[in-house]
């Protein structure tokens, strides 16, 4: 398989991007994600394929530019999942790569999440498989493209993820088991985002 490199990944998000501006905010996060990952690879000793893991954390909220302002009203943002997915189908991308993106929402979504919560996206089990799909849903989960950004602690993930059930609480602290909690003090000193 072809894992896309840096400059491709860029080019593909400055293509999409409906706005500078939007471009900055997605791909600046990606980029946050993929810094994340790599530290956790590298603390935590993981036998992943860190390139596949760039390749993801870089890709993985492209469908973000698909939305349009109605979209990003309350229900409708879980949508980016799969649009993004779409997306990267639609550029030619293989299943493994595409995956990134309809795998990494919450601490994974299934079937029985979507039909309970009545999420606007197809029926269907969307959650992280491979160590390198784990990875990069967990590593997202400390960073937020909310305005202003901010990078997010463990604790404060998951008393957010508490609402959705115990069983998802459950999900994201067996994840920062293994993976550990990474340090984000560098990162947050970097980019001035605050850290909550």
């Amino acid at each position: 398989m072809r894992i896309p490199g840096e400059a491709e990944i860029r080019a593909l998000h400055e293509r999409h991007a409906p706005s500078r501006e939007a471009f900055e905010v997605v791909y600046t996060h990606c980029v946050i994600v993929w810094r994340i990952a790599e530290r956790i690879i590298e603390t935590a000793g993981l036998d992943v394929d860190a390139e596949l893991v760039r390749a993801g954390c870089l890709l993985h909220d492209i469908g973000v530019y698909r939305l349009d302002d109605g979209d990003r009203a309350p229900g409708q943002y879980v949508r980016h999942g799969m649009l993004g997915h779409e997306l990267l189908r639609d550029e030619g991308f293989p299943e493994e790569i595409c995956r990134f993106c309809s795998c990494h929402t919450g601490v994974g979504l299934t079937r029985d999440d979507i039909v309970r919560q009545g999420l606007p996206v197809p029926p269907g089990d969307y959650v992280a498989e491979t160590g390198e799909e784990r990875l990069v849903m967990y590593a997202d989960k400390f960073h937020s493209k909310t305005r202003p950004p901010t990078f997010v602690s463990g604790d404060s993930f998951a008393l957010r993820v508490r609402r959705y059930g115990k069983e998802k609480v459950a999900v994201f602290e067996a994840m920062r088991e293994f993976f550990g909690e990474p340090d984000l003090k560098p990162l947050v000193d970097e980019y001035g985002h605050v850290l909550v």
